[in-house]
């Protein structure tokens, strides 16, 4: 009686052990964490009434996460500071709106582009001495500080006033006060404002310098495959698709393909 309970014993600890472990087993989906824009409209931004980021980045990482098979932590910054969280390998994503450099590419590493881009420029609706980035000698330009439209007004046009902005929205009001003569930033950023403003500004000229977003990696991240066969993914069953004209209506930019 002794050895059978002694058995006894031990196969209950072993099938609790089993037990456990296949529990563990269905709670191990891994969790990354995601870097993120504070204020990018509309690719991400804090909704005041839910406290929750919201955007056309924070859905497309959402749905590459759950094609991926793992979770995302969000947490929102400026801009600078996901460049920064990537290069110190402090997040695991970064998703903002970020355009693919040959610069930033020494220090971190990209998806496959999600969004094809440019830069535009929008005035006030009454300055007609603004016609395209012809005529910004000598003028008050403003942009966001660390993005490709400051090193592109610095490389492109030098006899402008350049003014640095912590955050694009500021931008706008100066120039809807006057301070600035014109604001140059990315295109979908640019129109959206525009026409949530329509009777202050407009834009003008031609899309500048094409860019593409990516999502941000760590140097040498193990995800940024898994991240890519997601984004392949969402994009041929029509996910991608969804998405996006969710936020911008009929698909204009964006990307047809990983290629």
């Amino acid at each position: 009686m002794r050895k059978g309970k002694g058995y006894l014993f031990i196969l209950t600890i072993v099938l609790s052990v089993l037990l456990l472990a296949g529990c563990n087993t269905g709670d191990a989906t891994e969790k990354y964490t995601v870097a993120t824009d504070n204020n990018f409209v509309p690719f991400e931004f804090l909704n005041e009434e839910t406290g929750e980021m919201e955007g056309f980045d924070i859905d497309l990482i959402k749905a590459v996460a759950d094609e991926a098979g793992f979770e995302v932590e969000i947490e929102s910054m400026k801009f600078d500071g996901v460049v920064s969280g990537m290069q110190s390998g402090r997040f695991d994503i970064g998703i903002a709106g970020m355009t693919i450099t040959e610069e930033r590419k020494e220090t971190i590493d990209f998806s496959d582009p999600y969004y094809d881009a440019g830069l535009m420029i929008a005035v006030n609706k009454d300055n007609e001495d603004i016609q395209s980035e012809d005529d910004l000698a000598g003028k008050k330009v403003g942009t966001r500080s660390g993005t490709t439209s400051e090193e592109y007004i610095k490389s492109n046009h030098p006899d402008a006033e350049l003014v640095t902005f912590p955050g694009i929205v500021e931008a706008y009001m100066d120039l809807e006060s006057g301070r600035l003569d014109a604001v140059m930033y990315d295109v979908p950023n640019v129109q959206y404002y525009v026409a949530n403003d329509s009777a202050k500004l407009k834009t003008v000229g031609d899309i500048l310098q094409g860019e593409q977003y990516g999502i941000a990696f760590p140097k040498d991240s193990e995800l940024v495959e898994d991240v890519n066969k997601a984004l392949e993914t969402l994009i041929e069953n029509g996910t991608y698709d969804d998405i996006y004209e969710e936020w911008f209506g009929e698909r204009k930019y964006g990307t047809e393909s990983s290629e």
